[in-house]
């Protein structure tokens, strides 16, 4: 099963079942997974607990051997029932606390934890303080830990915290105190003077808070923005103008290699033969990019198992021993071993601690650093 939340009003990622199904067809083609065949069912999880809740027990029911590539930020409600009935959770799209804590989850990337300490890393480099712009919640309270912790390791000072609540309209005032925060007024900047820089991580609502960051009059400061995935993306560039939005220059952490990289060929291929005109999956999508990397991995383990019949516990049972599995770069490669996780306190089960610096160029989001930075010393300073 895959699920995720489609035709609400907050988060949608109607990509990320698509990629499933687009999966299971290119699996189909090639004689299944290890002569297995892929059936593939998908659920709306509906931006809501209970819709969570509802995909899990829809899993059960249905005999899922797994949960893969999937999206939800209420794991206290899809993860009791998995767990219950010995369903591993894979490649989930990182936006859940139980994701990093469930002994049934095998995530792919360090989720938003990563992404934070590793935007601390990245603006260390080139910012001259920084404001950081987060919502009024428990799970906002987490974030300026994060972010300082990788701020520290570049020698830079902490950021300012700018609490917003996660369902406004407007962030003007937000975007005003943010901006005095990040730099002094100096109208123009002098050779080697570094910028300020307002970073954000609102999820579907940063686009709404950059929107009004750029209806600000000029008051004189030299600032930069920044993001992380999920918050900002190829996607939103696009819809904002491009080149001409409000997002060129952007600092942005990611998981994987930009969209243009050469190591997501085969999933473009994929997409193209086994999805050609289904506007929901754009290979950009970080969402869809998951999907793809958490199919991936059931691949590999499934063919690791040979075995005629295919169940949840076969399956943990093979990645809990230590099967690796090579993302064709798109990750390091992944294990699952007692021995490969982090062990922060706060993100046991995290394997993959490295992240990705690009800089949204030309409307792009290109490379800023060519390789993966690994954030995971940063992640056990933050917990």
């Amino acid at each position: 099963m895959t699920f995720a939340p489609e035709d609400t009003k907050a988060t949608n990622m109607p990509g990320m079942p698509a990629m499933a199904k687009a999966y299971a067809r290119w699996a189909a083609a090639q004689g299944g997974i290890d002569g297995h065949e892929l059936r593939v069912i998908t659920c709306n999880e509906q931006n809501t607990p209970q819709g969570a809740a509802t995909c899990a027990r829809r899993a059960v029911k249905e005999g899922a051997a797994a949960v893969v590539g999937s999206y939800s930020q209420y794991g206290d409600a899809f993860m009791a029932p998995l767990e219950a009935a010995g369903i591993p959770f894979i490649g989930g799209f990182g936006v859940s606390d139980e994701e990093f804590t469930s002994y049934l989850s095998y995530p792919v990337n360090g989720g938003q934890a990563a992404l934070l300490a590793g935007n601390g890393q990245q603006l260390a480099d080139v910012c001259d303080k920084v404001a950081l712009v987060r919502p009024d919640s428990l799970a906002g309270d987490d974030l300026p830990d994060l972010l300082n912790a990788g701020l520290a390791r570049g020698k830079a000072g902490e950021s300012a915290d700018i609490l917003a609540a996660d369902d406004a309209t407007d962030y003007s005032d937000e975007a005003r105190r943010a901006r005095r925060q990040a730099a002094e007024p100096v109208w123009t900047a002098s050779d080697g003077e570094r910028p300020g820089c307002v970073t954000a991580a609102l999820g579907e609502r940063t686009e709404t808070f950059f929107d009004s960051y750029r209806r600000l009059p000029e008051d004189g400061r030299q600032v930069r923005i920044s993001s992380v995935m999920g918050s900002v993306g190829q996607p939103l560039i696009d819809r904002t103008g491009g080149r001409n939005g409000p997002y060129e220059g952007a600092y942005i952490t990611g998981w994987y290699p930009d969209a243009s990289d050469a190591r997501w060929d085969r999933m473009r291929d994929v997409v193209r033969t086994h999805a050609f005109g289904d506007n929901r999956i754009d290979p950009a999508d970080a969402g869809v990019q998951t999907t793809w990397i958490a199919y991936n991995v059931l691949n590999k383990v499934v063919s690791s198992i040979d075995s005629d019949r295919i169940t949840p516990g076969k399956i943990s049972h093979a990645l809990d021993q230590g099967v690796e599995v090579s993302t064709d770069g798109l990750t390091p490669a992944l294990r699952w071993s007692y021995e490969d996780m982090l062990g922060a306190s706060r993100y046991p089960r995290i394997v993959n601690s490295s992240v990705t610096f690009q800089v949204v160029s030309e409307g792009r989001l290109v490379t800023q650093r060519k390789d993966f930075v690994d954030v995971g010393r940063t992640l056990m300073d933050a917990s």
